[in-house]
């Protein structure tokens, strides 16, 4: 029987408690995989008044999954009011991802679903990496450009080659190197986690229309396609650059696997106008799995029942997919 996934609810102020849980009520219409949550109980049962049981070991989360959401109890964060986050609920949210990335390096769990947390009240206890990524690349000994975050659909794979930074910055960092490493790592992760054995990888270009033959920008010629060349000449399936605002209609998504672009809009504009509820960030280059909702913690609605599953569903299924694509393989 394979290992459960791990899902840590992230900040038990936000909505990870409820879309975890309505995850669970959901289990049999997705056919989702043995999962369980890591948190508190409270934060769970202050939005939702389904079973619960608490277990202490990964493995016993496959006898009480049918009938109960089975929970690793973090240490006590304290009262957590839904919509209110503080320090405590911070702390709880980073010692769920701890554990579940210990549990996952040590072989006891499938893969990892983190939850969505809070980066301010990260910061304030502490916390020093860009977010949740960069910090399981840590715990797993992998230098942080030798990962890559992946936006998965059911029609559509984008990647950010540059994520977080001011949009007038991407031009200096941009460099062949890093759209080669990038391209390597997805193409790794696309045979590896996602059992295709050939991908075809597509990237789109800098400038609007690819720069029209160097007539609107010189990205395209001077860093793009010199990296291209290389990659084809080790046998890569690579096409590019393509015009970003004709590469997401449905014919041109038929033609690749996974789409690399060059900054965090061009990426994620795309999947979430197409896949808004069911989007998943995958953290590819990892010796573990790990998904993720594409979404934050919306305080604003938490303890409302108003939040949408629908990609926490997604990413616990894509988590168990991957972990199967994975187990074939050795």
């Amino acid at each position: 029987m394979p290992a459960p996934l791990a899902v840590a609810i992230g900040d038990p102020a936000g909505i990870g408690p409820e879309i975890v849980a309505k995850a669970w009520n959901a289990r049999h219409e997705h056919a989702l995989p043995a999962f369980f949550a890591i948190g508190d109980a409270r934060s769970i049962e202050s939005v939702w008044q389904g079973p619960i049981q608490r277990i202490s070991d990964p493995a016993d989360a496959h006898d009480c999954f049918a009938g109960a959401l089975p929970l690793l109890q973090v240490d006590d964060p304290g009262e957590i009011e839904p919509g209110a986050p503080n320090p405590a609920g911070a702390r709880c949210s980073l010692d769920s991802l701890e554990i579940a990335v210990g549990l996952a390096r040590s072989g006891a769990v499938g893969g990892v679903v983190t939850g969505p947390v809070a980066k301010a009240q990260l910061y304030s206890i502490g916390f020093t990496h860009p977010g949740q990524t960069e910090f399981i690349a840590e715990r797993c000994g992998v230098a942080r450009g030798n990962v890559a975050m992946m936006l998965a659909g059911p029609t559509l794979r984008t990647v950010p080659v540059t994520i977080h930074m001011p949009l007038k910055d991407v031009a200096e960092m941009l460099s062949a190197e890093l759209i080669m490493a990038r391209a390597r790592t997805v193409e790794r992760g696309l045979i590896r986690d996602f059992g295709i054995a050939r991908p075809r990888l597509a990237i789109a270009g800098f400038n609007p229309h690819a720069g029209e033959g160097g007539a609107i920008g010189r990205e395209e010629i001077d860093v793009i396609e010199p990296a291209l060349e290389r990659l084809r000449a080790d046998g890569m399936d690579i096409v590019g650059p393509m015009p970003a605002d004709t590469m997401f209609h449905a014919r041109a998504r038929a033609l690749y696997d996974a789409a690399l672009c060059l900054y965090h809009d061009q990426a994620l504009i795309p999947i979430k106008t197409l896949h808004f509820d069911e989007g998943v960030n995958v953290t590819l280059g990892l010796p573990i799995i790990r998904t993720a909702p594409d979404h934050g913690t919306a305080f604003d609605i938490a303890g409302q029942d108003l939040a949408n599953p629908g990609a926490m569903i997604a990413a616990i299924a894509l988590a168990g997919s991957c972990a199967a694509n994975r187990l074939r393989a050795a």
